[in-house]
């Protein structure tokens, strides 16, 4: 007897749960590095860019469940949550390409902020239930 093999788009979602979380996760173990040594923030600012930005990653995902509930349903939110991310890293990217024409790296880099935490708000509550979806209702596996 042959044990029935999880959905194929399981192994997709778990790929972009890791990328997301890894994205997260790496940018905040150099986030505040990048806030004091490249764009020259002060310690205390750059604690409250970093404070700021944390709490609404963790705020935001109440929101993006509610838009993913009224209006948007769960496969467009995981899919324009996860656009949102990573137009915010590219954002980031281009903040840390540019940190010769200092306001412009600020704003790149706000903007990276805000699109990493809208994304993630969209993204972070709905992906569970994306995979819930891929099992009938009763299967042992899921």
């Amino acid at each position: 007897m042959s044990t029935p093999r999880h959905p194929k788009g399981l192994y997709f979602i778990f790929a972009t749960s890791t990328a997301e979380r890894f994205s997260y996760y790496g940018m905040r173990a150099i986030f505040i590095l990048f806030l004091t040594q490249a764009l020259l923030f002060d310690k205390e600012h750059a604690a409250s860019i970093y404070g700021s930005y944390t709490g609404l990653v963790y705020l935001t995902p109440l929101i993006g469940g509610y838009i993913a509930d009224k209006y948007w349903g769960i496969r467009r939110s995981v899919f324009w949550g996860a656009m949102m991310m990573a137009v915010g890293q590219f954002l980031m990217f281009a903040s840390a390409s540019m940190l010769e024409a200092r306001e412009l790296s600020h704003w790149l880099m706000y903007g990276g902020l805000t699109f990493l935490i809208l994304g993630n708000g969209c993204f972070k509550p709905t992906v569970s239930s994306l995979v819930g979806q891929l099992y009938e209702p009763g299967d042992k596996r899921l």
